[in-house]
């Protein structure tokens, strides 16, 4: 049934060329900017979960169990 929907369906071809011409053009846009990444960035981004500074404290307001807040 597929089949036969996309020998009827016109310029099938066309649109499978294309999006594999997307995805390459994704994928080495992608590849193109991760070799562009200065090493300090790179740095600063894989120190970041690591440098013991804490998160901002909030008013209690928002939490993850409502039943947990208290006045």
């Amino acid at each position: 049934m597929i089949e036969n929907m996309m020998n009827k369906m016109g310029g099938a071809g066309v649109v499978g060329v294309i999006s594999v011409c997307l995805f390459f053009a994704v994928f080495a846009g992608v590849i193109w900017w991760t070799f562009r990444l200065k090493q300090p960035y790179l740095k600063t981004m894989q120190e970041l979960p690591l440098d013991g500074a804490a998160a901002p404290e909030s008013d209690g307001a928002l939490t993850a169990n409502p039943k947990e807040q208290h006045d």
